[in-house]
């Protein structure tokens, strides 16, 4: 066989599949942790026993092969390696884990998803190379989902785009006032507060800023969370630097304003900032969705008022609405979810399919996709 070709997709056995199960329960363990890195578990095995396993807990740490490795000692000899995606094969800030493979004397690797972004290591060749057999796409699909955000980026070039919205049964986010804290209940809120941990970056507009002066950061006592990035839009730069998002500290922040605005001199010292062109009346999303995935974000929880909601929409860039819906109604004169998405006919509306629906306290979270 070409060591260069497709890896095989033969037909897996009971405990191949029992043991690779488990890998992806322990990548799990590192959804809230391991940005811009994906999140990768493994287990070492031989027929039934598990020898050794683990995950990778937080970039610059070992690898999941690693920790595995290092549990099952001299026992790994010999031994089938399920990992839940493709070893690297490059030194970054640790060595290749294709290297610790084969110096442990593993008999075969079980991988469920291919990574593109590791292929020029060479992990797959230089293993067979050794006398390793081979073999993917065991829970695949499964793999993929745990790290669509970082496979977003690695193959598009752009996070994963998850917007945020919460409105009552009408539609409606807040009254004509603007008033809207609270519509969704504490179990809503508290609900948001995961989403946001397992997100690479948080980006609200300067409108919202202005508004609510969110600090849009993560509330999960107890629980390790790596600080999501937070982003925020203000194209003339407006925000103030005395607002939480910029005075703060509480989280890394990065504001994207137009090409040519300079910033005032006291926001310097507090934030990165970054220029990006115009398109109409707002800011290139593209652009800084590119700008994002350049700076390693994976997962991008967006949380906005209707004017951004509506462009972003609009503009095909979500890959998942996240609803929460009150048992409540606001009326006409309240504020929708969405601006401008300039439907002419009903054949142009967006489409979305539903994936979930779960009550949260009194409120009804849907996750929908596009």
């Amino acid at each position: 066989m070409n060591p260069q070709s497709p890896i095989p997709n033969p037909r897996f056995t009971a405990y191949d599949h029992a043991h690779m199960a488990r890998a992806l329960r322990l990548a799990a363990r590192g959804l809230y942790t391991t940005q811009p890195n994906p999140r990768v578990g493994c287990v070492v095995a031989h027929g039934e026993a598990v020898l050794g396993e683990g995950w990778h807990e937080r970039a610059g740490g070992p690898h999941a092969e690693v920790h595995a490795l290092r549990a099952a000692g001299e026992a790994a000899r010999g031994a089938t390696a399920y990992v839940t995606l493709e070893p690297c094969g490059l030194h970054g800030r640790t060595p290749p884990c294709a290297d610790a493979l084969i110096a442990a004397g593993v008999a075969r690797v079980v991988i469920a998803c291919e990574d593109a972004f590791q292929r020029e290591g060479g992990a797959v060749p230089r293993m067979r190379s050794a006398g390793i057999e081979v073999v993917s796409g065991l829970m695949r699909e499964a793999a993929r989902a745990l790290n669509e955000g970082f496979f977003s980026r690695v193959e598009h070039g752009r996070p994963f785009l998850r917007l945020k919205l919460a409105a009552s049964l009408d539609g409606r986010i807040a009254l004509a006032s603007g008033e809207s804290k609270w519509i969704t209940g504490e179990p809503a809120r508290a609900d948001v507060q995961r989403w946001r941990a397992r997100s690479s970056a948080i980006l609200t507009a300067s409108g919202t800023a202005l508004a609510d002066d969110p600090r849009l950061t993560v509330r999960l006592p107890g629980v390790d969370v790596v600080s999501p990035l937070r982003v925020l839009l203000d194209r003339r730069l407006r925000l103030p630097a005395t607002a939480q998002l910029l005075a703060d500290g509480a989280a890394p922040t990065l504001v994207f304003h137009a090409e040519g605005i300079a910033g005032p001199a006291d926001l310097a010292p507090l934030v990165a900032h970054f220029g990006v062109p115009e398109r109409g009346d707002g800011l290139d999303l593209a652009a800084v969705l590119a700008e994002l995935a350049r700076r390693g974000v994976n997962e991008l929880l967006v949380e906005c008022g209707p004017r951004l909601a509506g462009a972003l929409v609009r503009g095909g860039h979500v890959d998942e609405l996240l609803l929460y819906q009150a048992p409540l109604l606001l009326g006409g004169d309240s504020r929708p979810m969405l601006d401008g998405l300039g439907l002419e006919k009903l054949a142009d509306r967006p489409d979305f399919t539903l994936l979930e629906s779960r009550q949260v306290g009194r409120d009804m979270r849907l996750r929908l996709r596009p």
